[in-house]
């Protein structure tokens, strides 16, 4: 993983998962009550996809989905008073994010494609395309990652969904927030490894610039979707 990534995650780590976390509980010390707590604490991820979108001049889906959800699940939350629909949030972030991920499966490039976009370098992106029209097997492999993806974000919004309405509102963020990062972790060990293999049998990066001085894809398969 690129120096540019491990920091990318880090940061998504720390907004989404570490600080809202802390805030909840430190607001729960101070006798805040539990939908006011998760109220004020899911507003920092939001406030980040704010101030990201800004300093961009663009607003990614992501950024907008969680404004979104907090903005109705507030709404929802102020006139029933339930903390629960807040905690629902959390679940129906990756909820929407497994569902559009997968979506792309059906597109021309899936996600994983345009994800290695955020870390070519170079060559990166003439040289992935060329790959993509050129190897099967990179985009099979492309392709499952996909569906991976997918799935483990599909898996973290049942396991939220589950935790939300049955464990104790207190227990929920630490145990959720827990799950979410024990199940990124093993997303980003299973992307690594299977992307060191592919470039180790076929000489090119899944995600970077080509392998060892630009290796050459291999020749001989028919142009890609």
């Amino acid at each position: 993983m690129t120096p540019h990534a491990r920091r990318a995650l880090l940061v998504t780590l720390t907004v989404t998962i570490a600080l809202p976390a802390a805030l909840y509980y430190a607001l729960r010390a101070q006798g805040t009550a539990p939908w006011q707590a998760l109220l004020i604490s899911g507003a920092i991820p939001a406030a980040h996809a704010i101030v990201t979108a800004v300093r961009r001049r663009h607003i990614a889906f992501f950024d907008l989905l969680v404004v979104a959800l907090l903005a109705v699940s507030a709404a929802t939350s102020l006139v029933s008073g339930d903390p629960r629909v807040l905690l629902l949030k959390d679940a129906a972030i990756p909820a929407v994010l497994g569902l559009w991920i997968g979506g792309t499966l059906f597109l021309s490039r899936p996600f994983a494609f345009h994800f290695g976009a955020h870390l070519r370098r170079g060559s990166g992106d003439a040289e992935a395309e060329r790959a993509w029209q050129e190897l099967p097997a990179y985009r099979q492999a492309l392709r499952g990652l996909t569906l991976l993806w997918a799935g483990v974000e599909l898996l973290d919004a049942c396991l939220s969904t589950v935790q939300a309405l049955v464990l104790p509102v207190d227990a929920v963020p630490v145990v959720g927030r827990i799950q979410s990062f024990a199940l990124l972790a093993l997303l980003v060990v299973i992307t690594v490894r299977r992307s060191r293999r592919f470039r180790a049998r076929h000489g090119i990066s899944l995600f970077g610039t080509a392998g060892a001085a630009g290796a050459p894809v291999p020749q001989g398969a028919g142009p890609g979707a």
